[in-house]
């Protein structure tokens, strides 16, 4: 079963081979201010029922910036900007995370998000990053299906899971060829800075989330005398990408389910699932075992064991997981159930439109497989698969099983390396399931002169604005007003659960901040 139809994952998506040399880092960092001069962008009214400050313009940009005067692509941008000019300090561009996601309407929503003082110093940018949404958008001609990353280790199933990475990267070649190679983290932050150059600033703020952390974190390497304020929200870290990032799921979902059952258990008269974090352990795998055997009928819907597991990113939710198993558990044991809309969603999350119904799935395996090398021989994953379902149950073997990257050709570029000293804040929660601690901290460590806040207690993927209780936000306040980082780290506590996360920011495509129906960053 696909995961869009039972885990709510929060946010929040092969290159082909060349001869021609790589540009020495210094001369790729600066392709598009050096070699491309991109054009003043025709700002227009995005639609007639959004407010006339929304305003959308589209730029070009080389496909390749090694051949700038080449062959270009379309750059879909948007802005809303400050209405108090005194106050202005410059442009701040806004990535909502992905790989994969849109970002033309973060504007709207980051104008009523944020503090007035903040707001009032920014034009806010918006963009869809390039093959995304209306720039120049990519498919690989994808079945719902095949779009399906969750892929249980079993031997029996194994050839074919090897056979569905094989097809789904000969169809990515096959659709999308000729622009693949160049759908990558280093190609998107050139395109970043040449969105910079357009609006004719000299330094560009930053606000990303998840994925977009990571996009964030090589603009800074790529292109430092061009970076300004910068706020790395939910953080990949460097030295994961992109297998590592996939594989921390598997072995942080693991506390998480451990917290899970001891608040389970310690809300025992309200769940019956156990007295005990082992009792509740056991009446989790046991219903597991059971759906294994027999599905599950749920509203319509066999769910099985299996099913079951990839709702990982759950347990880091308690309050939410432990209902949800218990209605499981209900329904496996033939008793009425009656879900809330909210449990309903969670269930059933509705996925967005986009140009192709593949494109954020065909953008994140054109990132995550074009910005480093993978393993190449199906064999190793196998002995992965088995070794991390012993290691980490939950969901172990779903992350090390073979991913259509395998097969992807040769990356063009190696990854960046994070090597100059940056001004950035880096913000994370300690219960965040798709960026989860471990990751965040990776990331401020890889990003010599950052600063992190840590929200201790803090639940969710993303911080900054989608939790309006979160004890972060008045440290980023700061920092985007002033400028001024931290003397040092800031380590503050919220109260999980405390109050309702706003669901989404933005409503679009799965691949969206803060919601990720399917298990991305």
């Amino acid at each position: 079963m696909n995961m869009k139809r039972l885990a709510p994952m929060l946010a929040a998506a092969g290159l082909i081979a060349t001869t021609v040399p790589l540009l020495s880092a210094t001369q790729a960092g600066a392709a598009p201010a050096a070699q491309y001069t991109p054009q003043k962008p025709a700002w227009q009214r995005c639609s007639t029922d959004q407010p006339a400050s929304y305003e959308c313009a589209t730029i070009k940009v080389p496909l390749d910036y090694r051949r700038p005067q080449g062959r270009t692509i379309d750059l879909a941008i948007s802005r809303i900007k400050s209405e108090n000019p005194a106050k202005r300090h410059g442009a701040m561009l806004l990535n909502p995370g992905g790989p994969g996601g849109t970002g033309l309407d973060l504007p709207l929503m980051m104008n009523e998000l944020m503090p007035k003082d903040v707001r009032d110093q920014y034009d806010l940018i918006g963009f869809d990053p390039r093959g995304v949404g209306a720039s120049t958008p990519i498919t690989c001609g994808m079945t719902d299906t095949e779009q399906n990353i969750d892929r249980p280790y079993k031997e029996e199933t194994f050839p074919a899971d090897v056979a569905w990475a094989r097809t789904v990267a000969d169809k990515c070649r096959e659709k999308s060829g000729s622009v693949l190679p160049f759908i990558t983290t280093r190609n998107t932050a050139r395109d970043m800075d040449a969105i910079r150059a357009a609006l004719g600033e000299k330094k560009i703020s930053y606000v990303g989330y998840s994925y977009g952390t990571y996009l964030g974190a090589v603009y800074t390497q790529m292109f430092p005398e061009r970076s300004d304020r910068f706020v790395l929200d939910s953080g990949v870290d460097p030295q994961r990408i992109w297998r590592g990032m996939i594989q921390v799921w598997a072995t942080e979902a693991e506390p998480a389910f451990k917290r899970w059952a001891q608040w389970t258990a310690e809300h025992s008269a309200d769940y019956g699932l156990g007295d005990t974090p082992d009792a509740v352990s056991k009446t989790f795998w046991d219903l597991v075992a059971r759906a294994n055997e027999q599905p599950i009928e749920f509203e319509g819907t066999k769910l099985t064991g299996d099913d079951i597991r990839t709702a990982r990113g759950l347990f880091f939710y308690p309050s939410q997981a432990a209902p949800l198993v218990k209605m499981l558990k209900d329904a496996a044991d033939g008793k009425p159930v009656r879900p809330t809309e909210p449990q309903r969603r969670l269930l059933k999350p509705t996925s967005g439109a986009g140009p192709a119904s593949d494109n954020g799935t065909a953008v994140f395996w054109s990132v995550v497989c074009g910005d480093t090398e993978w393993p190449r021989y199906p064999e190793q994953y196998e002995r992965e698969a088995v070794k991390d379902k012993a290691r980490y149950p939950l969901y172990g073997d779903f992350a090390s099983n073979i991913k259509p990257c395998a097969y992807w050709q040769r990356p063009v570029e190696p990854p960046t390396a994070m090597k100059t000293k940056t001004n950035v804040l880096t913000v994370q929660n300690e219960w965040d399931s798709q960026t989860p601690l471990v990751s965040g901290q990776g990331l401020h460590k890889a990003l010599k002169g950052s600063r992190m806040v840590l929200a201790l207690g803090g639940e969710g993927h993303g911080v900054y604005l989608a939790d309006p209780n979160s004890c972060a936000n008045a440290t980023v306040n700061s920092y985007l007003a002033t400028g001024e980082l931290p003397a040092r780290d800031v380590t503050c506590r919220t109260t999980p659960g405390a109050q309702e996360r706003r669901s989404e920011i933005a409503p679009q495509s799965p691949q969206r901040f803060p919601v990720l129906a399917d298990g991305r960053f």
